[in-house]
């Protein structure tokens, strides 16, 4: 069974919110775990902690590409 991202719902029912899992974010930059966990160590990936869960939202992930696309084009 493969893993989707978990949304979490506004009150209307909306999804507002789509949060990734480290390993979905692993295997969508096709890193290691510990590369994962240096960049969120390091702050150039945001995340939040959810009782012991580590989530990342998708437009944290997607900064994070547009950025090191913005560096590596200057």
């Amino acid at each position: 069974m493969a893993s989707r991202p978990l949304a979490v719902l506004h009150a209307e029912g909306a999804p507002v919110l789509d949060l990734l899992t480290v390993p979905q974010v692993m295997a969508r930059l096709q890193l290691g775990r510990s590369a994962v966990y240096d960049l969120l160590r390091s702050g150039q990936l945001a995340s939040i902690t959810l009782g012991r869960a580590r989530r990342i939202p998708t437009h944290a992930l997607t900064d994070f590409i547009r950025t090191r696309l913005d560096q590596e084009a200057a």
